[in-house]
């Protein structure tokens, strides 16, 4: 006698057709799809929203403390890698769909509906989709934030290297000065005399500076750019 093998999607069929009937099962899919939908909606309504709530219902002993961080640090961050913390609404990349997951599971875990998110990322990120790496933040309450989700690549490792002559005034002359220094000894012995002295390659570093200081001025009138602090929560373009 041979025995029949056991068909476990045929037994579990029998036993959901024995509790409920399958239009009640449809309509309970149905429903759960729709509430679901709803939810994220909702959420991308206030990802879109210019809401500046500062503080959400967290559940604090359901919160992974290495995901709260105090408004400072976020800034020192910004001001390091000349990075943005604004709100959502400003984001023009797209969000992805594990953090609406993230955002859905944390407000039924702490059974509450989060608003006021941020977003720090580098500025273009604001106008139009890179592929840099932005973090979605909640506000938890007296200048602490909770980090939702990371995406996208990471920094290049030379980022806050270039960031750092746009920190303050200070940095950016030196750099300058450095810049100045570096073109005055690509210029060629005897091109302005047959012999060079000390006081010509002074004159000529002299002018170098000017001229690349001129241009360092110019472009940052003409774009309206500006000091790593003045920008990391400015909202505009020529900030």
């Amino acid at each position: 006698m041979v025995l029949k093998g056991t068909n476990i999607e045929h037994k579990l069929q029998k036993i959901r057709n024995k509790r409920s009937d399958s239009n009640q099962i449809l309509a309970e899919v149905q429903q759960i799809l729709r509430e679901d939908s709803l939810k994220e909606a909702k959420i991308a309504d206030q990802l879109g929203s210019k809401n500046n709530t500062l503080n959400n219902n967290f559940d604090f002993d359901l919160l992974e403390t290495d995901k709260i961080f105090h408004i400072d640090q976020i800034k020192e961050i910004c001001i390091e890698y000349r990075l943005r913390f604004l709100n959502s609404s400003y984001f023009k990349g797209k969000i992805p769909q594990e953090a609406i997951s993230k955002i859905k599971h944390l407000e039924t875990a702490h059974n509450t509906e989060l608003k006021g998110f941020k977003i720090m990322a580098p500025s273009k990120l604001f106008k139009l989709e890179d592929k840099d790496d932005p973090l979605l933040f909640a506000p938890i309450g007296n200048d602490y934030y909770y980090l939702i989700h990371k995406w996208g690549n990471d920094l290049h490792p030379l980022r806050k290297l270039f960031a750092w002559p746009f920190k303050n005034i200070a940095n950016l002359t030196l750099v300058v000065l450095l810049i100045s220094y570096l073109v005055t000894l690509m210029v060629p012995e005897g091109l302005f005399s047959k012999k060079s002295t000390t006081v010509e390659f002074w004159i000529i570093y002299f002018f170098m500076f000017k001229c690349i200081a001129s241009i360092v001025i110019f472009y940052g009138f003409a774009l309206g750019k500006n000091f790593n602090p003045a920008i990391w929560k400015s909202k505009y373009f020529n900030a």
